[in-house]
């Protein structure tokens, strides 16, 4: 619920209330069109939005809200498309002053002509996410992939990093999966809505936020406030999850120790295929506890409205057929401007869903793979891209790629190649010296000029050149690293790349190979910013792995130092700051 004043909430429910409507569009051109409610065309204005599906209740929803209205107006028609419009609501309150609630940010699609309005059909920043995605073989925690969305498609984040990696899962290092139906950034945002246990809508501000279905009511609809309303008898409430494991091809079941409730199907996750077993178990029960907190009572209310809701938001309702003790969730609102809120809640019945045993429900996925002479020949690729932004410190050498992938019978041989591209900073500048030398010419002090003369003179003279900084890649295959090879580039500040590549020979066949890529930076620092490093591991009939749940931890401290003739030892201290490690 959008933060509101006690004022607020006591107008809003009031007898009587006296509130008004504005708006603005802003043009592509930053040209910008402010108007009030009189200019909207009465009983066209509405705002819809919803984060899951008619029939039940599910996690991972990524909706894009709508508005429309006919505004009154001679603006250019044209000039709207991709236009943003605010809308706002003001409500007077009992000291004489008006609060205002925004109402959400949008992007108009249609604009049509009639003789003196036009209507405006608007879409929030949701459908930003719609842009192709293409990042390989990212890899990071939740919060990592939301900002590679957020950075791509041009939407804020509605929240800081801390706030996301606290949730269950959200400090969980996720992997793409090689086989993933992935096609767009809301595609990505879905899958990992699923792994944080809630859903993506966009704010009031126009940002990106992460929603979780919660158990502590927000409003309590007394019956005065509904025109209509109808509330089931029932309670829909989840008490498992199934989830197929591509790497077995079965839909594995979690559940809570009384599964008397729903099951939810999250299908295949490609964000969960990657790690040990016991990673893969912890995300998914991680999110069965987020599921189990969904109890809700399905409704449909027509009231007279309170602007200040939001999706998600848990209420109860209060005389008529209700049930005080029972709490109801938001799943989709539709706002009229200068008319009524319809709410509803919805749910699957419990008791028509059929009881099955858990053997029953670990069925196998229908998930099949091509084998032969044709899968044999397909040329593979294994891609990987850092899903955050990676430091290099002076002196200190980093694991910049590690992939993992297996090669068959008939594959001998494969290809490594990589692309960073790395900012390079503060490096030293070299303060170089020189004598100049030249004639210096003494004019004569009377009209004639006589008593002229030119002397000789030497003098010292400094001046700075850029600093640079030496990089060196070091490739390490299997294991061992290569000595013979090792590319170097000697880089001024500034923005570099690095083209890489590595030949993988006499490949062991049926066997997990790894080719990792180490660097060093020697004089500076530098930086390789979120996407600016991909890499491949490319050859025929290979099988891809990505990450497979290896981790390798490298910890380095200063040399002891003997004082006089002691050896001076320090105390040292590991500390795990924050996750699990499995």
């Amino acid at each position: 619920m959008y933060p509101v004043s006690d004022a607020f909430l006591q107008a809003v429910k009031a007898n009587t209330r006296k509130y008004y409507w504005t708006g603005r569009i802003t043009a592509k051109d930053g040209v910008s069109y402010d108007f009030g409610q009189q200019d909207i065309v009465k009983g066209s204005g509405y705002i819809s939005c919803q984060c899951c599906e008619n029939s039940e209740i599910a996690i991972g929803g990524v909706y894009a809200a709508e508005a429309g209205l006919s505004l009154i107006t001679e603006i250019d028609r044209y000039t709207l498309l991709d236009a943003s419009l605010t809308l706002g609501f003001h409500l007077l309150l009992a000291d004489g002053t008006y609060e205002e609630v925004p109402m959400g940010v949008f992007f108009v699609s249609e604009a049509d002509r009639h003789v003196k309005a036009i209507d405006l059909k608007c879409y929030d920043a949701m459908l930003k996410f719609d842009k192709g995605f293409s990042a390989f073989g990212t890899s990071g925690n939740a919060y990592d992939l939301m900002t590679l969305a957020s950075a791509d498609c041009g939407v804020a984040l509605a929240q800081e990093r801390a706030e996301i990696e606290a949730m269950a899962n959200g400090a969980v290092t996720l992997g793409i999966a090689e086989d993933n139906d992935i096609e767009t950034y809301r595609d990505l945002l879905y899958y990992v809505a699923q792994v944080l246990g809630g859903f993506f809508a966009i704010d009031r501000e126009g940002k990106l936020e992460l929603r979780k279905f919660g158990a502590s009511p927000v409003l309590a609809v007394e019956q005065a406030y509904r025109f209509s309303s109808s509330i089931s008898d029932f309670v829909s409430s989840y008490t498992a999850i199934s989830s197929t494991n591509l790497k077995t091809q079965v839909a594995e079941y979690y559940a809570l120790e009384h599964d008397t409730g729903l099951t939810m199907n999250l299908g295949v996750n490609p964000l969960m295929q990657l790690g040990t077993e016991d990673a893969r178990k912890l995300i998914c029960g991680n999110i069965l506890n987020d599921v189990a907190a969904i109890n809700y009572v399905p409704f449909d209310t027509e009231t007279i409205g309170n602007p200040a809701l939001d999706l998600g938001d848990v209420l109860t309702f209060r005389g008529g057929q209700a049930d005080e003790n029972k709490t109801s969730v938001v799943t989709s609102m539709r706002v009229k401007i200068g008319g009524k809120q319809t709410l509803k809640g919805v749910g699957k019945n419990p008791r028509l869903t059929g009881v099955k045993s858990k053997n029953d429900k670990n069925i196998l996925g229908l998930l099949t793979s091509l084998a032969g002479t044709t899968e044999a020949a397909k040329y593979i690729i294994t891609d990987y891209t850092n899903g955050s932004a990676i430091a290099l410190k002076d002196g200190v050498e980093k694991n910049l790629v590690s992939l993992a992938f297996a090669a068959s019978e008939k594959a001998e041989s494969a290809q490594f190649f990589a692309q960073a591209i790395i900012t390079v900073a503060d490096t030293v500048p070299v303060v170089k010296s020189t004598a100049a030398a030249g004639t210096i010419h003494i004019p004569g002090t009377d009209a004639g000029g006589e008593g002229a003369s030119d002397i000789e003179v030497s003098l010292p003279v400094a001046y700075e050149l850029p600093g640079e900084a030496a990089v060196t890649f070091r490739f390490v295959v299997n294991g061992e690293a290569v000595l013979m090879h090792q590319p170097a580039e000697t880089w001024q500040e500034g923005r570099h790349t690095a083209l890489l590549y590595w030949p993988l020979l006499k490949l062991t066949a049926n066997q997990q190979n790894r080719v990792e890529l180490y660097a060093k930076i020697s004089g500076g620092s530098g930086s390789i910013g979120m996407q600016g490093l991909i890499a491949t591991v490319a050859g025929q009939s290979l099988a891809g792995a990505g990450w497979d749940g290896t981790v390798s931890i490298e910890e380095s401290m200063k040399a002891p130092v003997l004082v006089q003739g002691f050896l001076h030892a320090g105390t040292y201290q590991d500390r795990f700051v924050s996750g699990e490690l499995t």
